[in-house]
């Protein structure tokens, strides 16, 4: 099945891509210029150290939990809840437990 067609169908998310021990994992669903959606699964422990991005961006837990530090303030995330990270806003994420996450940029 083409990754067109893939899109056009119901997705289960937390099979779309598998944990990797000390590893993190990425798969981009839609890479536009107006935003992109990508699913990531990180191992506990994993993470990624404090950045900016110039787009706001939507974080959706759909499996496990997370620490997400947003202008240094800490937010506990698990399965099932999203948070926004607004543009030039410094952040970091981390594993607390192992966790899966959908990214969505919006650059437009």
């Amino acid at each position: 099945m083409s990754e067109k067609n893939e899109l056009t169908q119901a997705l289960d998310l937390e099979n779309m891509l598998n944990y990797q021990e000390g590893s993190i994992v990425s798969r981009s669903l839609i890479n536009k210029d107006i935003g992109t959606v990508t699913l990531f699964s990180f191992d506990q422990g994993e993470g990624l150290s404090e950045h900016t991005a110039p787009f706001d961006a939507i974080v959706y837990v759909f499996d496990g939990e997370a620490e997400i530090i947003i202008s240094q303030n800490k937010h506990i995330l698990t399965k099932g809840q999203m948070i926004l990270m607004p543009a030039n806003e410094p952040h970091a994420l981390k594993a607390l437990k192992k966790f899966k996450m959908m990214l969505i940029m919006v650059k437009a």
